[in-house]
């Protein structure tokens, strides 16, 4: 039997996001009361521009208040899709105080901040749903938290962040360099006038660390991801991925040690395999390649970012939380039992493409291979060319530490033959 009485939602944002959250509550409405089993009424939203026009929104719902608008105490869900981290943490734990439980989409704080988040939810007996600050519609955190909860995941492996994977397939796909792939996103929409969250990979580190701490059980904050980002990506690197039979794009992985005695979390451009599912995924999709016990290997695959795919995300995490709600009950909160350490990137283990630019003369590849075989790194495959005095080396190691990388690429560049390291790449999926 349904209840008459709506559970009341206060939005906070009603941006690209935001509004379409508030348009699906409007024109769903029967649908989500079925689902849920009572009514939701959309209670209040919190602006930052109130006179800015916003089809569909009724003007007496609108307030800049939203300090105000999360106190009011018959606030069942708060919806928080203004991002970033102020004022978002306040108003999520003022809600929480008051009684409110809250769905959001913010990675950044997430990232940042999920522990004391999960910590006063639990206090408050509340809920903290937060599946559209991963992977925009991809079904993600919950099937991690949830599905997989009575298996053991070893790796998340994935491309989180559209505008990069965009960019990259584009430079794949029609030999453009990075500036102006990058140009051509940013004329479709899929870049920002300020590109640097995307590109420099602080977007998907985000992710990241929220993927390792679901996946692994442990606490893991965007400080423990390292990150690289794709705009020194070139041309040439692309072309030498082709040549390997790879493709470029930018990673998210999320790695349990084999001895089970720690974690790694990384994002940067990797080459992986033609063969492997991500390599197939184009333009502006995320997809997430799982990897446990059980289970074997599965993929996630879906837009990853927009306003309606997002909205769709928050509406299903608003649906689970208002169920729960209707049952005097909370869904799952921070699971950090297993309290595993987060290796640094010095010791995660890896194959390597390194382009070398070197004097063209006898004895080069000598040179090169006695120094990677002091620093006990594996050589797998050499490629040289060279003309008129110059030339270039291309070296894929056997898989090797970071660590030890660095230090034959130390050593390397002391060469009176080396004339500079064009590029490194890590090789991924295999």
């Amino acid at each position: 039997m349904m209840r008459t009485r709506p559970l009341k939602v206060a939005l906070l944002g009603c941006g690209v996001v935001g509004s379409e959250v508030a348009r699906i509550m409007t024109t769903h409405a029967d649908d989500l009361a079925a689902r849920i089993g009572a009514p939701v009424e959309l209670a209040g939203i919190a602006v930052r521009r109130p006179d800015k026009v916003r089809d569909g929104i009724p003007a007496e719902l609108v307030t800049t208040d939203a300090t105000a608008l999360v106190k009011r105490g018959d606030i069942d869900v708060v919806i928080e899709v203004i991002g970033g981290i102020e004022p978002a943490r306040t108003l999520i734990t003022t809600a929480f105080e008051h009684g409110a439980s809250v769905v959001s989409a913010n990675k950044a704080l997430v990232a940042a901040d999920g522990a004391a988040l999960h910590a006063a939810a639990q206090r408050h007996g509340a809920d903290l749903y937060y599946e559209a600050a991963v992977a925009g519609a991809i079904p993600l955190v919950r099937p991690l938290r949830e599905s997989l909860a009575g298996d053991k995941v070893n790796r998340v492996l994935g491309i989180v962040n559209g505008t990069t994977n965009f960019i990259l397939d584009k430079m794949d796909s029609s030999g453009a360099g990075y500036s102006e792939a990058l140009d051509e996103a940013t004329a479709l929409g899929y870049a920002e006038a300020d590109p640097t969250a995307d590109v420099e990979g602080f977007d998907a580190a985000a992710k990241a660390a929220i993927l390792a701490g679901i996946a692994f059980h442990t606490r893991v904050t965007i400080d423990d991801v390292h990150r690289e980002g794709l705009t020194e990506v070139t041309a040439a690197d692309i072309a030498s991925a082709k040549r390997m039979g790879c493709t470029v794009k930018l990673l998210a992985i999320c790695e349990r040690a084999a001895d089970g005695a720690s974690v790694t979390a990384r994002v940067h451009p990797a080459m992986i395999p033609l063969s492997h599912p991500l390599a197939s995924v184009r333009e502006a999709y995320n997809a997430v390649f799982v990897e446990s016990d059980a289970a074997g290997q599965l993929m996630f695959y879906g837009p990853g970012a927009g306003g309606s795919p997002t909205a769709s995300a928050v509406l299903g995490d608003l649906v689970a939380v208002c169920r729960n709600k209707l049952a005097g009950a909370t869904g799952p909160g921070e699971s950090a039992y297993t309290r595993l350490p987060v290796s640094p990137m010095g010791d995660v283990v890896t194959r390597y493409h390194i382009s070398l630019d070197v004097a063209d003369k006898s004895g080069v590849l000598a040179q090169v291979a006695t120094v990677f075989a002091e620093h006990g790194v594996s050589i797998d495959t050499v490629r040289q060319q060279g003309k008129d005095g110059e030339a270039s080396l291309v070296v894929v190691t056997h898989r090797a530490a970071d660590a030890a990388l660095s230090s034959t690429v130390g050593a390397l560049r002391e060469l009176d033959t080396v004339r500079g390291v064009a590029s490194i790449m890590r090789v991924e999926g295999e």
